[in-house]
């Protein structure tokens, strides 16, 4: 198994992962028809200009596993009091035959460490049911967030 950095040549990775990710946590098929092509578009132009980072775990050449970062602007908190920017984690998926080897554990120990090397020492992340264990293993917290959806 390698683990490397997620370039622009990814990008259907990155979009195939993102929708296989949400359709194991029970998304409607429809919806995802609809989120595809958008996420596409933005995935591209986040590539590009670096905004998504992230890494992939590759077996025999194929992607395994996956795992994406953005650091996004945010005034200072009572959570992370010096520092104007979160890690945000998204998009982790690892391949049904993978699964239980670690491979996601190993991706969110890479996150951990690039959000160190970039100063940054708050992260979030909108997990689904089936991962919340397993980032609750390596010591993620339940927030009080809310969400307004205004459509």
């Amino acid at each position: 198994m390698t683990l490397r950095p997620v370039t622009f040549a990814d990008l259907d990775t990155v979009c195939d992962h993102r929708r296989r990710m949400f359709a194991a946590a029970g998304r409607d098929a429809a919806v995802l028809d609809r989120m595809d092509p958008a996420f596409r578009i933005w995935a591209a132009s986040r590539l590009r200009s670096g905004e998504y980072t992230g890494w992939i775990v590759e077996a025999n050449g194929w992607p395994a596993a996956s795992v994406g970062l953005m650091f996004i602007d945010w005034p200072p908190h009572p959570e992370h009091p010096h520092c104007d920017r979160r890690g945000y984690v998204l998009n982790l998926f690892v391949e049904p035959d993978h699964r239980g080897r670690g491979l996601a554990r190993q991706l969110m120990r890479r996150v951990e460490e690039e959000a160190r090397t970039r100063g940054v020492d708050y992260l979030i992340l909108h997990p689904t049911a089936q991962a919340r264990p397993m980032y609750e293993t390596l010591n993620w917290q339940a927030t009080s967030e809310m969400s307004l959806r205004l459509n």
